[in-house]
């Protein structure tokens, strides 16, 4: 037969256990029966931490500006073309009458679209509403010097003069007083006549080209000239005052009046004018005065000149000079150029 050997740990246990039995069985229900619990939850506390301080490498926070609410509730725009505009309420224009019974012009017309100085033209027209009419020449100033009375319908036949240039100017006038109604009429007039050096001016000429003796001689401070055709001194002066040249009828007779001051001897290199040049620079103060002595002595020679009238009705004088130039004279003195060079 085998024997079995216990553990000494093991018989304890036992034993501890027995008694632990007895001892529950004994109490009864006098014992209070012990429910174990979950372990409470731990609630973490949050702890701030300190802000970090800025730098100055920290951007400024920029702070919003309020918007001022508008009655309605929400902002007021604005607009980015500046204030708006109220419109101006519909206002009826008013519609102008017209009185069927007033005078009217038809019609004012020409049978030609250009003429020549000199030449005839006819002019057309008719009128309503009237029982006759008026027909006015203009001249350059646009000044009414001449009319004819005419019918309420009809035509004219108008000579044009041959001194005429430019256009001749018409004006047609039909009714009376408040009821008088007019109607202008332009028409161009060809230029029969040529300059006598080129390049030509935009101007007509009043004429053809005059050939004459033209005598010359240059001043400190300018130039005198005498045209033999129309008996004229000029005295055309550098000196920048006003007027920038003069004229004088030529008085001078050789059997009467000397030909030059024996008194008077200029410096060397200068000379006294002589004749017709001499007696106006001798008797003339503001010519003598302004010009200066000559510088050299004076030249006839064979030229050419030639007016025009500006619209104004002034006229400029064209003229040859000595040295194969073209001179022009601006009305009244108001100044004097070359316009061509030799």
């Amino acid at each position: 037969m085998r024997r079995t050997i216990i553990d000494p740990s093991v018989f304890l246990n036992l034993i501890f256990f027995s008694l632990l039995a007895l001892l529950v069985s004994g109490c009864g229900a006098t014992a209070v029966q012990v429910i174990p619990t979950d372990p409470p939850t731990v609630t973490p506390t949050f702890t701030p931490t300190a802000s970090r301080t800025p730098g100055f490498d920290v951007t400024a926070t920029i702070t919003p500006t309020t918007i001022l609410a508008s009655p309605t509730g929400g902002p007021s725009p604005t607009s980015i073309f500046g204030a708006t505009s109220t419109p101006l309420p519909n206002v009826p224009t008013a519609t102008r009458v017209i009185n069927p019974n007033a005078p009217r012009i038809e019609f004012f017309t020409s049978d030609v679209l250009a003429a020549a100085p000199g030449g005839t033209i006819t002019l057309f027209w008719s009128t309503r509403n009237t029982t006759g009419a008026t027909i006015y020449r203009l001249d350059r100033n646009g000044q009414r010097n001449q009319l004819w009375n005419v019918p309420p319908d009809g035509s004219l036949p108008v000579t044009t003069r041959l001194a005429d240039r430019g256009e001749v100017d018409f004006v047609l006038s039909a009714g009376e007083g408040a009821q008088t109604v007019e109607e202008p009429l332009s028409i161009p007039l060809a230029c029969p006549d040529q300059w006598f050096f080129v390049p030509p001016p935009d101007a007509c000429p009043n004429s053809p080209p005059e050939q004459t003796l033209l005598i010359e001689e240059n001043f400190e401070r300018g130039r005198m000239i005498y045209i033999t055709a129309t008996n004229q001194v000029y005295a055309l002066f550098n000196d920048g005052s006003s007027p920038a040249w003069l004229v004088f009828e030529n008085r001078y007779d050789p059997a009467i009046h000397p030909e030059l001051e024996p008194n008077f001897v200029p410096p060397p290199g200068f000379y006294q004018p002589i004749a017709r040049l001499g007696f106006v620079w001798r008797g003339r103060d503001v010519v003598r005065n302004r010009l200066g002595l000559a510088i050299q002595p004076e030249s006839g020679y064979d030229g050419s000149f030639q007016t025009a009238t500006s619209p104004g009705g002034d006229e400029n004088l064209y003229v040859n000079s000595a040295d194969g130039s073209v001179l022009q004279l601006l009305p009244g003195g108001e100044s004097w150029q070359i316009i061509t060079l030799p």
